[in-house]
């Protein structure tokens, strides 16, 4: 396998019921602004870190569970938690979104779990997901999942749900991309799909590199080096299960600050007052686990913003 897969692999779905006129009706702020965003199923914000560097402003989180919800009112005083995504009305919002971005609960769709697909319970907000994005209909969608998302149901989940945006006027690209390529010392697949209103030339340009279209393998991206640790199931595995470091000494398990470092949070993000006293570990590493690695989402970002650049400068 050439250097330039080693980022991820994917695809273009150039499929959508709005032409670019059409699209363009439907925009948000215009071109060349700053970028705002509702973030749903928010966990710690990955993306709000990632992308507090570009200026973007968050519009509103949606987070139920109570450490995360701890850490966004640490953090992010001034920016509106609505909780359950299923109660927002994505109406309110349309016309002051730019970008609806969310990673759904993924316990359905992983390997790991019963993979049960968008029939199980938790994997329904990605139903949500689609109906927020009609109702807002901002230009650009951002949606993280596990990879076996895309094999649930022989691969008719997926299919389901990207049409079922595809349908809302969206045309989509995804690509599978791993953590250890971007800057972090951690294996960590993930599904990326990019969405845009009316165009299907913007979700591919972020996605995609034009040598990777061009399968120059080349000028592929290349990793930092990942330490051998212990997991629960074994000894020498790099994945994004509890890490058991292998030291001289002997064996220890990760601290948060570490894992702070492998997802690309600044260090002690996580140790925020809570329950009346600062966080204990149990919760900083879980809510560390469920989130996304900063550095993608900030190359992500980067790349929407370049073409967002482009369209301004015309």
């Amino acid at each position: 396998m050439g250097k330039a897969a080693h980022v991820g692999v994917g695809r273009l779905l150039r499929v959508g019921g709005l032409d670019g006129v059409q699209g363009r009706d439907c925009m948000n702020n215009a071109r060349g602004q700053v970028l705002r965003y509702l973030s749903v199923c928010s966990g710690i914000e990955a993306a709000t870190v990632a992308w507090g560097p570009l200026g973007w402003k968050p519009v509103a989180f949606s987070e139920v569970e109570r450490f995360p919800c701890a850490v966004l009112a640490h953090h992010y005083q001034d920016v509106p938690n609505l909780g359950d995504m299923t109660k927002i009305d994505g109406r309110k919002y349309r016309g002051t979104v730019d970008l609806l971005v969310g990673g759904t609960p993924c316990q359905d769709f992983s390997v790991a779990g019963k993979r049960a697909g968008l029939s199980g319970e938790r994997s329904r907000l990605a139903l949500d997901f689609i109906r927020l994005a009609r109702e807002i209909a901002p230009r650009w969608l951002l949606w993280e999942n596990v990879p076996g998302c895309l094999s649930t149901n022989a691969g008719i989940d997926f299919g389901s749900f990207a049409q079922a945006l595809a349908d809302c006027g969206y045309h989509l690209a995804y690509r599978i991309m791993d953590a250890q390529f971007f800057g972090v010392p951690q294996r960590r697949r993930r599904v990326f799909l990019v969405g845009h209103l009316g165009d299907w030339r913007p979700a591919a340009a972020v996605l995609f590199e034009p040598h990777s279209l061009r399968r120059d393998t080349s000028q592929g991206r290349k990793t930092r080096h990942v330490f051998p640790c212990l997991t629960r199931r074994g000894a020498t595995a790099y994945d994004d299960r509890t890490p058991y470091v292998l030291e001289k000494t002997g064996v220890r398990i990760a601290t948060p600050k570490e894992w702070e470092r492998l997802f690309g949070f600044p260090d002690d993000y996580t140790l925020v007052p809570y329950r009346g006293k600062p966080a204990a570990d149990s919760p900083r590493y879980k809510a560390l686990g469920n989130s996304i690695a900063v550095p993608v989402m900030r190359w992500i970002g980067e790349r929407i913003q370049k073409w967002e650049n482009i369209y301004a400068d015309g």
